[in-house]
């Protein structure tokens, strides 16, 4: 229930009186175009994200082309670049006196009156940076979707006469669709949860609402209420998802478990593969990347030093502290799910699984509401019973910044925790029971050293998690409390691109440690083919 709290806290305000000022400037102003281009970047992300997830993941597992190999592992690689970063690095290459623009000049002697260039700045730019660098999650879903689908179906296509083309459309990819849908909904989700690349672009979303509610207009409420209307996408967009699924079932049904050979292409559709297969990973990972190291490392940083010292301590502490809580908390809720004979705990443990669908920015707000009138009635008790006022002890610290990742992140360790703890077979609960253990010994003694490869797993992703986290940090943060995140963000919005490059290359370092154990364990699943 204190993971839920700050959702609920955010519907209760829904129907709150007294914000009809405010909603009023927003409906005359901003509010219509909130909706508008939220609907663009959801239409635009979903079709880019899907489009280009499906055709990687099909040239990758269906045929064998020059770099197929390393393909196979590297086109995860976007996930570990963030968004607003890649909007900084993308937005300083081609601006007017970024290089591409420059080169152009040079070389064919044009002014600025003489050619048309596009504005990355706009929604089809945000739209550009959440394909690149969310197609991923739909990669990997709808790969590992095409490895599972015996070869045998593929054959039997092939004898009822369809060709290579046929069998994709009409068997391979219906097939693939509940889980393309997952993955697209998921890029979907990150993209409404983003801040720092509509921000940056000057894209009015309802995640920029509410951060002009709260800081501009000072209408807490009004906030909240924006939170409501993004969580209404939220739950339209897994309402979709669930949908589309209807009553179909997608079960195997071949004997042939077997994977099917891959398709040899000739050396032009080979050559055409692989850069299909390059594009993607140069656009969202491998162009970035070396935009970043070169200004990091070529233009320099001026606050490098004690400063970046400091913001690279308030990071890791603060990803520290809510990755060690939230795996002990993940194995308590995951063991006691396997102990109970009801199915409560299963349930209760689905609503802490919300919060991952929950953007950091209505997290924020969520928690600032109950928090903060907490933190007062705990000042005022204090004052009264000890007569002197200790300041604000939740707000004024970092208790409610982690309380805040607790309710985004716990989803992520508690999956990772459940999914290794079911593996685990009942009968080794009844054998450590015989032996006179009880049921926390056998979680300490048995349970755990088993896990230990699962929970430093758990505890790596919602490491990087928060590192990444940029609204809720933005919103919650103590006074004079910065983070990595923070300040790239605000560096950037000051263009002062140059001394934000070594903040945001740290959190993409960070980033790729998830990224090279995913990668590890496709290298697996294909020496295991």
């Amino acid at each position: 229930m204190l993971i839920a709290a700050p959702v609920l806290s955010v519907f209760s305000n829904v129907f709150v009186g007294g914000t009809a000022a405010t909603w009023s400037h927003l409906a005359d102003t901003v509010l219509g175009e909130f909706l508008r281009n939220t609907v663009i970047l959801c239409l635009g992300v979903g079709l880019g994200v899907s489009s280009i997830g499906i055709t990687t993941a099909w040239l990758t597992t269906m045929h064998d082309f020059p770099g197929r190999r390393f393909f196979e592992w590297a086109l995860v690689l976007p996930l570990a670049m963030p968004a607003y970063v890649m909007a900084y690095m993308y937005t300083d290459f081609l601006q007017f006196v970024g290089p591409v623009q420059s080169w152009l000049r040079e070389t064919f002697g044009w002014t600025r009156a003489d050619y048309w260039f596009p504005d990355v700045r706009t929604v089809g730019g945000a739209v550009a940076m959440f394909m690149f660098v969310l197609y991923p999650y739909v990669y990997m879903i709808s790969r590992t979707a095409f490895m599972e689908r015996a070869g045998g179906m593929l054959e039997a296509g092939r004898s009822l006469g369809l060709g290579p083309w046929g069998c994709f459309f009409r068997v391979s990819l219906p097939l693939a669709r509940p889980a393309v849908i997952a993955g697209t909904a998921l890029a979907l989700m990150e993209t409404l949860a983003d801040f720092g690349t509509v921000a940056y672009f000057g894209v009015q979303t309802f995640t920029t609402g509410i951060y002009r509610a709260w800081f501009s207009l000072g209408d807490r409420i009004a906030a909240a209420q924006l939170s409501a209307a993004l969580l209404v996408f939220v739950v339209v967009v897994l309402g979709l998802e669930r949908a589309s699924r209807g009553r179909a079932r997608f079960n195997n049904t071949s004997r042939s478990l077997g994977t099917a050979a891959r398709h040899r292409l000739s050396p032009v559709a080979g050559g055409v593969a692989a850069i299909a297969c390059f594009m993607p990973l140069f656009l969202g990972f491998l162009l970035p990347a070396g935009l970043l190291l070169r200004m990091a490392f070529g233009e320099g940083d001026a606050q490098f030093g004690a400063r970046f010292v400091q913001l690279a301590g308030n990071s890791f502490t603060l990803a520290a502290v809510t990755a060690s809580i939230a795996v002990m908390l993940a194995v308590v809720l995951a063991y006691a799910a396997r102990l109970a004979r009801t199915r409560v705990p299963q349930m209760l443990n689905r609503i802490v699984g919300l919060g991952y669908a929950v953007p950091g920015s209505v997290i924020a707000v969520g928690v600032l509401i109950p928090v903060t009138r907490l933190d007062n009635w705990l000042v005022a008790w204090w004052t009264s019973a000890f007569g002197f006022n200790p300041g604000l002890l939740l707000t004024g610290g970092i208790a409610a910044l982690v309380y805040a990742y607790l309710a985004r992140f716990l989803a992520v360790s508690l999956q990772a925790v459940e999914s290794s703890l079911g593996k685990i077979t009942l009968s080794m609960d009844d054998a450590s029971r015989s032996l006179g253990h009880g049921k926390w010994q056998t979680l300490r003694r048995v349970h755990v050293p088993i896990l230990r490869g699962s929970l430093l797993t758990a505890a790596l992703l919602v490491f990087v998690d928060v590192m990444k986290e940029l609204p809720a940090t933005l919103v919650i943060r103590p006074f004079n409390f910065d983070t990595l995140a923070t300040q790239a963000y605000t560096l950037a919005s000051d263009e002062r691109l140059a001394e934000a490059s070594t903040s945001a290359l740290t959190i993409v370092a960070v980033g790729l440690l998830p990224m090279f154990l995913i990668s590890r364990q496709i290298l697996k699943g294909r020496r295991a083919d």
